[in-house]
């Protein structure tokens, strides 16, 4: 898997987002630095929990897609009765 990369005005906004919380819930202040050195954390060690999480949730919709499908088309059959049979 390749790493996820930001824009720079992404990774802005994921600082100001970040610097935000901890000060805002935390009441901790961290800086620009702290926050980016977070993210980079959270990206490079944590990212891919998420990522594979996003995956698994999208093989499940698709599984469910696909199965909607099939049940579509099998109600789509039409019966098959044999000419001069006799039921």
């Amino acid at each position: 898997m390749d790493r996820i990369a930001f824009s720079r005005e992404e990774k802005r906004a994921l600082v100001l987002k970040m610097r935000d919380y901890f000060d805002t819930e935390l009441d901790q202040p961290i800086g620009d630095i702290g926050a980016e050195l977070l993210i980079d954390f959270l990206e490079v060690d944590i990212g891919a929990f998420y990522y594979n999480k996003g995956l698994h949730d999208a093989q499940a919709a698709f599984r469910q897609q696909v199965e909607a499908f099939d049940d579509a088309v099998y109600a789509l059959e039409r019966p098959e009765a044999a000419r001069g049979a006799k039921g």
